[in-house]
């Protein structure tokens, strides 16, 4: 048997090729090692990350608060089983519901087994509080997940018919469109769920005076209202939480992502009025897990410590001053986002090239749409790692065929 840490990038894209299920477009490198802003891969290049994980390094790569509480929790308690308390569940639990504005915390895994939660514990209000109605509004282009129930949530056209039949009861209405969301409100709905800025949609907010109207709605009928910050949680947006920006609070909230640095976690928050599961209704082996819950209490508590999320305001700011001096040179428009969230257009089927361009000059830049770029880069970016990137998105553009060829 060949060992794998002697294997060359050849022989390792060989192997993933016949032992990996394909389920992505991946480029023909292997990452292998990190550290705060970069990555390296098995042939030693290395690459600046305005990805970030999609979103999750938010303290960068291999950083000492994740390797510590890692190193001390796995040689105090792994995992007691959902069945028990464990310490660093509770003391995470009460830190993230004291910064949050919320009241009682449930641990998953992945931002889907968080909306997978929220969901059911709307259905569950629904049953309970509202006659068994059952039926949840989201938006067109929002993004909730990958399992069957969240995939039903979720708005992307190219959805719709895959997988059918789908989990029923899920109407979809435009972002920003009030009229639109109360002429889908029936008897039989339970919840209104949002994106408050569309991460995977193209970086895409909602409006105040909007997002007013729906908690105005959710009040009048006893609904639900659900914020899905899985991607905007955790200092992402420029505040711990993208609903701060508003001022308006949710009754149940999701995060993800950036809430484990890098490790597998995600929790749903609620009110405690909305404590409405009974025992078996909502679990899972790893919910809680001590490891888990080290980390995610070590995350927050650097991020708190080291004001993080100012630096991702700040940073964003510097990034979109950036953008707009490019777009006098080349076509860059609708610069848009919050915070570290951030997304320009280019012309129609460029975005793939120029990322692909960028991965070969050494950045990591996302094109959730054909015409469409993204950047998360972790939060504790700086103004010297914005300048680089900057530099080498200039150098990519000028080697765009899109744009060479409508120029002649």
């Amino acid at each position: 048997m060949i060992q794998m840490e002697k294997m060359k990038t050849e022989q390792l894209l060989e192997t993933a090729d016949k032992s990996v299920l394909f389920t992505a477009k991946r480029p023909n490198i292997v990452m292998e090692r990190g550290k705060g802003m970069y990555m390296w891969d098995t042939d030693g290049n290395r690459y600046l990350d305005f990805v970030g994980g999609w979103a999750v390094a938010s303290l960068g790569h291999s950083p000492a608060a994740l390797q510590e509480a890692l190193t001390h929790q796995s040689a105090t308690l792994v995992h007691a089983s959902p069945g028990y308390y464990n310490r660093p569940m509770i003391e995470f639990a009460e830190l993230l519901t004291s910064v949050s504005g919320m009241d009682k915390a449930f641990f998953a895994s992945s931002g889907a087994e968080a909306n997978e939660s929220a969901i059911k514990l709307a259905r569950k209000h629904g049953t309970v509080n509202l006659d068994g109605a059952y039926e949840i509004i989201t938006l067109t282009n929002s993004f909730h997940g990958r399992s069957l129930a969240t995939m039903s949530a979720t708005g992307k056209a190219q959805w719709k018919e895959l997988f059918a039949p789908k989990v029923d009861g899920f109407k979809h209405v435009p972002i920003n469109d009030l009229d639109a969301c109360f002429a889908a409100v029936t008897n039989q709905t339970c919840a209104i769920m949002v994106e408050l800025v569309q991460g995977e949609g193209g970086v895409h907010c909602v409006d105040e005076a909007y997002l007013f109207g729906l908690r105005k709605i959710c009040d009048m009928y006893g609904m639900l209202l659900i914020f899905d910050e899985i991607q905007t949680g955790f200092g992402r947006t420029g505040k711990l939480f993208a609903y701060e920006h508003y001022g308006i609070q949710p009754d149940v909230m999701t995060l993800g992502k950036g809430i484990g640095a890098g490790f597998p976690l995600s929790a749903m928050l609620t009110k405690s009025k909305y404590d409405l599961f009974e025992p078996g209704e909502q679990g899972g082996t790893y919910t809680g897990s001590p490891l888990a819950m080290a980390v995610g209490y070590a995350v927050l508590t650097e991020l708190l410590e080291q004001n993080v999320t100012n630096n991702a305001k700040l940073q964003g700011k510097y990034i979109v001053s950036g953008l707009q001096e490019l777009s006098r040179e080349f076509p860059i428009s609708e610069i848009r986002g919050k915070g570290l969230l951030l997304a320009f257009d280019v012309p129609e089927g460029a975005a793939p090239e120029l990322a692909a361009i960028c991965l070969r000059e050494g950045l990591l830049i996302n094109s959730p749409t054909p015409s469409t770029i993204r950047l998360v880069p972790p939060l504790i970016v700086t103004q010297k790692d914005c300048d680089e990137m900057l530099s080498i998105l200039r150098r990519a553009f000028k080697q765009l065929t899109l744009i060479k060829v409508s120029s002649i």
